[in-house]
């Protein structure tokens, strides 16, 4: 398939043939368009599977929400398909993360008729210090669950203008599920605040835990700022490695979509233990660990907690 940057392009050489048989056989192809037909809720597309979720819990039984991209995808360079058109085609709104998190967004807004709404709006955001994306906003927000409250806030506003018939039973469920997101926050926050001070500091491969650090406390270190930005280079390697020794930081970690091998390079070298992997950008299938939103926060916050609570007997 051509490179998405090549989109507008390719969508114009599309047989027209091909594409008019795509849209007309969407009820039978797309999931989005049958649920319309069957039993007419509004329907909402998301980005990736974690706003997904989010949107889900917010919009009960009212709305039919479902995700671009799959579990386990990499959203940053991700390259909508043909049948991702078709399914934008047959939404009622769609549900983005902004901060240029979705490189690929603006060229498929382009072919699709359904409004949008950003969920990073009113986020306080964080500079990348770092690399080719330096100065822009850390797009990783929803990874703090201070901001995540923000993000329930605008699901629950895109729904109540879209649906304003069911306006009630959207801001009840976003109370009901703030109220879950923090309590997360506050178990992490408590469970810190036990730690050596200094034990507070985090060290991923990528830098998509800068909000979850400002929020909870803790001094962070990355690789790389955004996956596919210089991953694991040696210059990378040494400061994280620096970082690591200056600090006495008992654990380093590693997302769940990225090749680990530079971090256990840094463990190697400092004696720090390889902590837990972290997962970020997607949820798992409904058997794996993360199949929430919810999981994702609590299994990263244990893990977390515990690799960095790992040494803090010991002075490692």
């Amino acid at each position: 398939m051509p490179n998405i940057k090549d989109w507008p392009t390719f969508a114009r050489f599309l047989p027209i043939t091909a594409l008019s048989a795509a849209v007309l056989a969407a009820p039978a192809c797309s999931n989005v368009s049958s649920s319309v037909a069957d039993d007419g809720r509004p329907t909402v597309l998301t980005t990736f599977t974690v706003l997904a979720d989010m949107a889900r819990n917010v919009a009960g039984d009212a709305v039919r929400v479902e995700s671009i991209t799959r579990v386990g995808a990499e959203i940053h360079e991700y390259e909508p398909t043909p049948d991702d058109l078709v399914r934008g085609q047959g939404a009622d709104l769609v549900l983005n993360n902004g901060l240029g998190l979705e490189r690929w967004f603006e060229q498929f807004t382009e072919r699709v008729e359904a409004p949008d709404a950003v969920l990073s709006d009113g986020v306080e955001t964080i500079p990348i210090s770092s690399g080719s994306y330096q100065g822009e906003a850390n797009p990783h927000a929803w990874m703090s669950p201070e901001n995540a409250l923000v993000y329930v806030d605008n699901i629950r506003d895109a729904l109540t203008e879209l649906d304003p018939g069911n306006a009630e039973t959207y801001a009840a469920n976003a109370e009901d599920y703030k109220a879950e997101i923090t309590e997360i926050d506050d178990f992490l926050r408590a469970e810190l605040a036990t730690l050596p001070e200094e034990h507070r500091a985090l060290v991923t491969c990528e830098g998509a835990f800068s909000y979850l650090a400002r929020d909870a406390g803790l001094r962070e270190a990355y690789l790389w700022p955004v996956n596919a930005d210089s991953e694991g280079t040696p210059q990378q390697i040494a400061s994280v490695v620096e970082f690591v020794e200056a600090n006495d930081v008992p654990a380093v970690f590693c997302e769940s979509t990225v090749n680990d091998g530079a971090q256990r390079q840094v463990a190697s070298e400092t004696g720090a233990a390889m902590g837990d992997p972290l997962y970020v950008d997607s949820l798992s299938e409904a058997d794996g660990p993360v199949p929430t939103y919810l999981d994702l926060l609590r299994h990263d916050a244990e893990a977390i907690v515990t690799g960095l609570g790992a040494g803090a007997g010991e002075g490692a």
